[in-house]
């Protein structure tokens, strides 16, 4: 009987084939994924729940008129998180954060809330606000005097609107975190080489007659 290599190597190949198979498999079932690192951002109503986040169920705000919030945020980044949500006043007219280029809103800075997240923690801080005082100058109305959790802020820069009972204002909340690169805050967060952000925003108007 005459020996032809090919058969015999036939069987052993096949066998090579199917162990590489094997280890390759087993390899990938057991190598743990990279857990992918990431924040929640969210805001609840007065009562702790999503919903009743306005006073009678109306969004139209009066001056002196008490608004109650919960905002949180849930730290999934695997270490403990230095971080800070900034709160900024809108317009209908002003952009919101951007998705797609990481870069946050350019609507004015009305305060901000810092803290040092825990690892798979959740902290939530209450967002207590009212209306003291619109002034209107040159046909244009803005809301000049804040209250936030009893701290009074004076908003020179706040966005105006011709007719603030039928224009739209909003709160605007970012999260940044701390960078010791650039020993400063900076929107969102790196997930590999890859920047997240969060961000939500809360509409309301005017009740009509005000200012």
């Amino acid at each position: 009987m005459k020996f032809d290599p090919r058969r015999f190597n036939r069987p052993l190949a096949l066998f090579f084939t199917f162990l590489i198979i094997f280890e390759a498999a087993a390899f990938v079932a057991t190598t743990p994924r990279p857990k992918e690192s990431f924040f929640e951002l969210y805001v609840l109503g007065a009562n702790g729940l999503a919903g009743d986040y306005y006073p009678n169920n109306s969004s139209f705000i009066q001056l002196d008129e008490l608004v109650t919030w919960q905002i949180g945020i849930a730290n999934q980044m695997g270490s403990v998180q230095f971080v800070e949500i900034q709160v900024k006043l809108a317009n209908q007219t002003i952009n919101p954060p951007n998705d797609t280029t990481s870069s946050p809103s350019p609507a004015p800075l009305v305060t901000e809330f810092k803290h040092f997240a825990a690892d798979n923690g959740t902290w939530e801080f209450p967002f207590v606000w009212e209306i003291l005082n619109v002034t209107t100058q040159g046909g244009r109305s803005r809301i000049f005097r804040l209250q936030i959790d009893q701290v009074t802020y004076v908003l020179t820069n706040s966005p105006t609107c011709s007719n603030p009972s039928s224009c739209e204002f909003r709160f605007i909340f970012e999260l940044w975190t701390w960078s010791d690169y650039l020993n400063d805050f900076q929107i969102g967060w790196l997930n590999g080489d890859q920047r997240r952000i969060a961000w939500l925003q809360l509409w309301f108007y005017l009740t009509p007659g005000v200012p």
